[in-house]
């Protein structure tokens, strides 16, 4: 008994070293032209499956979505009564069934047909070798083979090296999909705004504050007010503005410092007098690594956002970093 889970490892790993040596071998050219069929397609790569090769359809559409190619997953019964609806010309569709024979998808492929839709079919069908084609790959625009020497389960019935090889299959499909659409870590984080990789690189323009929550005094602007405008608006410091381009800060410690070394006379100076000038800024497209690694080397808690041409923007404080789980 203890050699059951071993053996059912070992036979997935064979049947995917396999499909590995098909996709750089007999398969090649098909691999390509599904790739190319996809990346090509003007609307969403609709995915199907029935019972255990829907489940992995799902999980396929979820990765191509996930990697920037728009998919969704399209269940065949209810494609029958009415979702059908969904798929439009445009689309690629992209069907998985271990035997090539589901009921429930074959009787999609009229309509796939009269949309002009490309079908995309992943079966068991031993291409290669073929002893007789199942209908879906007979059907299909592009077939690929999915086939295994034998599934893990003992009694050779349940879905196992085949639901695995179909799930490699789809990922080898969404990743090189992703590579051929230059898609970068960036545009990954954007698709997953509550993941730990799209907190760690959100942009500095989704953390500031900005508009009313901006605290911005004038460089005439007194002391008294200056105070006022840095406790109303709670960030310990506050940008100071000529029209709307940034010619300094003044922040909490420079007004301790300003206490120690003229006491209450500051409150005669002017945010011009008092400000620190030429203060250290990012633009509102960095990332929030950027703005805390700025922040740890001057030793500072927050950055003033400006544009290209000085313009305020916003303000970042070290307090809205936490949200993104790098403090």
């Amino acid at each position: 008994m203890k050699h059951i889970g071993e053996n059912v490892v070992r036979i997935e790993a064979k049947a995917l070293h396999a499909l590995a040596d098909r996709i750089a071998g007999p398969m090649d050219a098909a691999f390509q032209q599904a790739v190319e069929l996809m990346f090509s397609c003007a609307g969403r790569v609709v995915v199907t499956g029935m019972g255990k090769s829907g489940l992995i359809a799902r999980k396929v559409a979820a990765t191509l979505s996930s990697t920037g190619s728009p998919a969704l997953y399209l269940h065949p019964v209810e494609a029958l009564h009415g979702d059908l609806g969904m798929v439009v010309r445009g689309d690629v569709v992209l069907a998985l069934s271990a035997s090539g024979e589901t009921e429930e998808i074959l009787a999609l492929l009229a309509t796939i047909k009269r949309l002009r839709v490309p079908l995309i079919a992943m079966t068991g069908d031993e291409m290669a070798r073929p002893k007789r084609v199942s209908t879906l790959a007979a059907a299909a625009d592009v077939a690929l083979d999915c086939s295994i020497a034998e599934e893990a389960c003992s009694l050779g019935l349940a879905p196992t090296a085949s639901t695995t090889t179909m799930l490699a299959l789809g990922d080898a499909l969404a990743v090189t999909l992703s590579e051929k659409r230059g898609f970068k870590e960036e545009d990954f984080a954007n698709l997953h705004p509550g993941g730990k990789l799209g907190k760690r690189l959100a942009r500095v323009e989704s953390l500031m504050h900005a508009g009313e929550a901006l605290p911005c005094v004038r460089p005439d602007t007194k002391m008294p007010d200056v105070i006022y405008e840095m406790s109303r608006k709670k960030l310990g410091v506050t940008a100071v503005v000529d029209g709307e381009k940034l010619v300094g800060i003044i922040s909490d410690g420079d007004l301790r410092r300003l206490l120690e070394k003229r006491g209450k006379d500051v409150l005669d100076l002017t945010a011009g007098e008092a400000m620190t000038k030429n203060p250290r800024t990012i633009t509102a497209g960095e990332f929030a690594a950027t703005a805390l690694a700025l922040m740890e080397e001057k030793k500072i808690t927050s950055l003033m956002v400006v544009d290209g041409k000085g313009k305020v923007e916003g303000i970042v404080h070290l307090h809205d970093l936490w949200s993104t789980e790098l403090v």
